[in-house]
Order: C-alpha cells, then sequence, then structure tokens
C-alpha cells in the first residue's frame, strides 16, 4: 500500500479526541482514520509529566506498527507533555498536537478577558504558559483548572442536572467579572459546549482548536504530498484500551 492511502493516526487519553477526529473527516472525509483512545489510564490530566509523555509515546509506537501516515495527539495534556519527543521519534511524516484556542479567543477579544477550561495539568504545563505570555498583551487571561469534567464524557453524560451543578460550582467564581471568551483547552469539553454555555450565560464566545488542529493536519499533508488520491469515502477505525468504550466513541462521532 501507497503510504498516502495508510491512515491517519489520531490517539487521545479517553474520547475526548472524537471531537478532533470529527472536524477532520469533515474537511477531509476521503481520508482513513485510525482512532485509538487510553480510557484505561484517564485522566491524564492529574498525572505527572512524565507519566503522560510514557504513555503517549508507548500508544503512539504501537499504533505505528500497524502503518500510518501522520500522527495527531488529539489531547491537550498529551501535546503539552510529548509532542517534542514525538516530533523527534517520527521525523518522515506530520505529527500535529493541539493546544488551547488561546489565539483566536485573544485576536477576537482584544482587550477583553478569556477564560480557558482545561485539566490542572495543562493549566500547569510550561507550554500553556509560554503560550498564555504570548497573549498577555492583547487580553486578560484566566485559566480554570478543571479536575474531574472530563470524566463526565468519559462516562457518556453530556448534560443534566449533575454536569450543571458541578460547572455552576466551578465556574461561579470566575464569572464575578465578565468574561468575553471562553477558551475550551481539552478535548473532551465541547461535548458538553451547551452546557458550559447555559451555565456562562450568552454573552462570552466559546472557541475550542478541533478546527484549527484539523486544519493544520490539511496543511501538513498538502506540503508533504501524503494526501490520498481515493475518491471515495474513507473508513474510521477505532480501537479503545477500554473495548467498551466503542459504542460511545460512534455515538460522539456521529
Amino acid at each position: 500500500m501507497e503510504i498516502r492511502d495508510l491512515p491517519i493516526a489520531v490517539f487521545d487519553s479517553g474520547v475526548g479526541g472524537i471531537s478532533v477526529l470529527r472536524e477532520m473527516v469533515r474537511l477531509m472525509p476521503e481520508e482513513n482514520f485510525y482512532f485509538f483512545g487510553d480510557s484505561i489510564h484517564a485522566p491524564y490530566g492529574t498525572k505527572s509529566v512524565e507519566e503522560v509523555q510514557r504513555l503517549t509515546v508507548d500508544n503512539i509506537a504501537y499504533m505505528a506498527k500497524k502503518g500510518i501516515k501522520a500522527v495527531v495527539v488529539a489531547c491537550n495534556t498529551a501535546t503539552s507533555a510529548a509532542i517534542k519527543r514525538l516530533r523527534e521519534l517520527y521525523t518522515d511524516i506530520p505529527v500535529v498536537g493541539i493546544e488551547p484556542a488561546l489565539k483566536p479567543a485573544a485576536m477576537e477579544k482584544q482587550g477583553g478577558r478569556v477564560l480557558v477550561l482545561a485539566t490542572p495539568m495543562t493549566v500547569q504545563a510550561n507550554k500553556f504558559h509560554d503560550l498564555m505570555v504570548r497573549y498577555e498583551d492583547q487580553a486578560t487571561v484566566v485559566p480554570v483548572g478543571c479536575p474531574g469534567l472530563m470524566e463526565f464524557v468519559e462516562n457518556g453524560i453530556l448534560d443534566g442536572s449533575q454536569l450543571k451543578t458541578y460547572l455552576k460550582d466551578l465556574l461561579e467564581p470566575y464569572l464575578q467579572e465578565p468574561a468575553d471568551a471562553v477558551v475550551l483547552g481539552c478535548t473532551h469539553y465541547p461535548f458538553v459546549k451547551e452546557t458550559i454555555a447555559d451555565v456562562i450565560g450568552p454573552g462570552p464566545h466559546i472557541i475550542d482548536g478541533s478546527e484549527g488542529t484539523a486544519r493544520e493536519l490539511l496543511r501538513r499533508l498538502t506540503e508533504m504530498k501524503l494526501l490520498t488520491s481515493r475518491k471515495t469515502r474513507g473508513e474510521v477505525l477505532f480501537e479503545e484500551s477500554v473495548p467498551e468504550k466503542i459504542e460511545l466513541c460512534k455515538r460522539l462521532l456521529g
């Protein structure tokens, strides 16, 4: 098989990366995708950087053995911990990560107040602090660690009173001052976007990085002449370290 007809590997610490996969399938419907979720070790956001890097590198090595033409780390936490190492290991194919969509939020709401919802590890990581510094002249950036939020999505709880109560308790202290934008800094969070919007009210614009990541992958594949020549719709293969999650993956992809 030609390399350009191999699948694109999409990795996440659980099922949240389906939000990124969804955008890539929409943008590149002819491509084959291979999604692996490591729910057995979720959440990554409360682990050490070293452990997250090891898990990410090991899982992508497992995927690469099956034949892939690109790597997408569809997890903000794993990107922060492992993207540099992955780019050292896979020099001949695109390796694309995701980061909180702070740039579009800061550019759109210049001088505004931007809340960034993310896992505790993401908001503590050097990569995120470097990102904050880059845009501190454009906006007031307020990081909000959200321990426990990804677990709602992992358990298939995408709405309801339990989720709403959790979000109200979490976000109320940050909503005493008006927010102009809210960045969803974890790939799980777009699946609970409606409930987040309900809690924060109609003012702030909610932004996530899925579309930007999909566009970056398309750019890199085009640049390296790795786009498939196939004209028919591609396939999506799901694999999970917790096999029972595969039905949830399919449901989230829609």
